[in-house]
């Protein structure tokens, strides 16, 4: 995995230095929470900026008027589908059902005989029936929210878009309009008429999600993958193995999940295909992960062959070709459950110690002439061989761009993590690339703050219009080494989200709307809206991430 451990400073520091260093900073904390305690005594109302579009991320065009439209909680969906022809879309007809949920989650009170709504309709139009979900899928869309009168005959919402997910993330911009008036019971879309025009920075927003570190059971990443939708995020990036356990089913080798931490930290086949399901369904890909060589020690808990020996675990054996039939066998058995075309064979921190020091590989490299080096170049190009033969294009850290860039396949998606050029050097010399810089964009550095994630520029360093058209996009990496199901969506929001905007938002709209405090603001009642729709996203300005509010106080301002 691409993170950097940190050194425990107790083996350097005589715990005399602790005794003191707890005692002092035990009484700081103390001071401040009680100077905070103290001062939160007197009641403080929070006044929202009512000058500032709280729509998270921010659409490419908008315009907005003075009205305030009601909405009827008898809301109705009105579709059209393929330029004009009848006929429903599952997708958009259950993401209207959900997103009525949200609405109306204060149970508004119904409409009594004759009361009049300004929006009792959602008309959505769509021009193509296809929907495939696939890199690069037409997300725009328009949306326009008016009020019926002598002038106008369209009245209520109307969104269209070029493909079913362009209206999910419609319906999502949509969803944030409405506001819940607790005075009248109703909910209400304030400054309409809303003309909104729409469309992601990048085709690529990714979030990565460890589950070999730490077992996330199905209906957290649930959770997980529809906060994802929230932000308009559209790639979740399953890094399903690694070292510590193997809990996927693979039917062709079925002692392989004997690597998971136990029989019941474990994803059948069905359950990731419902996992993959569930993410279509709200516009988002699933990209799984096979990291190899490297990262792979518990492949041998089912199949002991595949380490170098029993005292050398890892990477997996290269002189076998034994290791690239197992390789094979789980590629095929996940190409029957993950349809997206991108497919990520890591390739990172491959330590070649065990290759140089167990004798039968030693003397297999002396046999082909080759360096260890030599060896993982072999080890990486023969997967993606394998990846290629199952139709998927390969992705792979850095590692692998950095040791033998003319070697990689021509697809290759480089993925940046480590240092920071490195997606300007692979869109130089054709490769396309994921940006996930690890000073800005690793959820686990938890004294990231949210403008350094929130300013970060994936197109940092790269002139061009053509290479910039070659990075995909970026995705934020939840490494899952102190994270598990208590505490893993709080470290993921609200910081994803300031990503999100990042990745979705034009880079000049922000700009010119945003200042650091503004866009603080925006975030902070983006994650109040996190919270309200049953998402334990983390106050947005303590020095560490996820770390719950020091004291009393609105949910607006922490």
């Amino acid at each position: 995995m691409p993170s950097i451990s940190t050194l425990n400073s107790s083996q350097f520091l005589p715990k005399t230095f602790f005794f003191f260093f707890f005692f002092f900073f035990s009484i700081s904390i103390f001071s401040l929470v009680n100077a905070r305690s103290i001062k939160s005594t007197h009641h403080h109302s929070v006044e929202l900026d009512e000058s500032l579009t709280y729509l998270w991320p921010l659409p490419a065009q908008f315009t907005s008027g003075n009205d305030t439209l009601t909405v009827d909680p008898n809301l109705t969906l009105d579709f059209t589908g393929n330029g004009g022809s009848g006929g429903g879309s599952a997708v958009v007809e259950e993401a209207f059902e959900r997103y009525k949920k949200i609405i109306f989650k204060h149970g508004s009170k119904l409409a009594k005989s004759g009361e009049y709504f300004d929006v009792n309709r959602v008309t959505v139009i769509v021009h193509s029936d296809n929907d495939e979900l696939q890199l690069g899928v037409d997300e725009s869309y328009s949306l326009l929210v008016t009020k019926s009168n002598e002038r106008s005959i369209i009245g209520g919402v109307s969104i269209e878009a070029n493909s079913v997910y362009g209206a999910l993330r419609g319906l999502e911009t949509l969803s944030q309009l409405c506001k819940f008036d607790y005075g009248v019971k109703t909910v209400q879309i304030h400054k309409a008429p809303w003309f909104i025009q729409d469309k992601p920075r990048f085709a690529y927003r990714g979030l990565l999600l460890d589950t070999s570190r730490h077992y996330l059971p199905i209906e957290i990443i649930k959770q997980i993958i529809e906060s994802m939708s929230y932000a308009k995020l559209n790639v979740l990036h399953w890094h399903i193995i690694d070292e510590e356990s193997f809990p996927l089913e693979v039917p062709s080798y079925p002692n392989l999940w004997k690597g998971a931490y136990t029989k019941w930290e474990r994803y059948t086949v069905e359950d990731a295909i419902e996992i993959v399901d569930f993410a279509k369904m709200r516009g988002i890909n699933v990209m799984a992960e096979v990291d190899v060589p490297g990262h792979a020690e518990s492949w041998g808990a089912g199949y002991p062959d595949l380490w170098p020996s029993p005292s050398c675990k890892e990477p997996l054996d290269v002189s076998k070709n034994y290791t690239f039939d197992v390789i094979s066998g789980i590629l095929a058995d996940m190409r029957k459950i993950f349809p997206f075309e991108l497919f990520h064979l890591g390739g990172d921190e491959v330590n070649t110690t065990c290759w140089t020091t167990t004798p039968h590989v030693k003397q297999w490299l002396q046999d082909h002439n080759m360096t260890a080096k030599d060896a993982y170049q072999y080890f990486v190009l023969k997967a993606q061989e394998i990846a290629i033969s199952h139709n998927w294009t390969p992705v792979n850290w850095e590692e692998t761009f950095n040791n033998f860039p003319s070697k990689l396949n021509p697809r290759t998606v480089v993925h940046n993590w480590l240092v920071g050029d490195v997606c300007a050097k692979a869109v130089a010399s054709g490769f396309r690339c994921i940006w996930s810089n690890q000073g800005y964009w690793y959820l686990d550095h938890l004294d990231v703050p949210w403008e350094e994630v929130y300013y970060a520029e994936p197109l940092e360093g790269i002139k061009s219009i053509s290479e910039q058209n070659l990075v995909l996009g970026g995705e934020v990496c939840m490494w899952g080494e102190t994270a598990d199901a208590s505490d893993v969506q709080q470290t993921i929001w609200p910081r994803a989200a300031a990503a999100a905007e990042r990745l979705w938002s034009d880079k000049e709209t922000t700009s010119s709307r945003n200042t650091t405090s503004t866009a603080l603001q925006r975030l902070e009642y983006f994650r109040c809206l996190l919270t309200r729709r049953g998402v334990p996203a983390a106050p947005v300005t303590n020095f560490y991430a996820r770390r719950p509010p020091l004291g009393p106080g609105s949910c607006y301002e922490q």
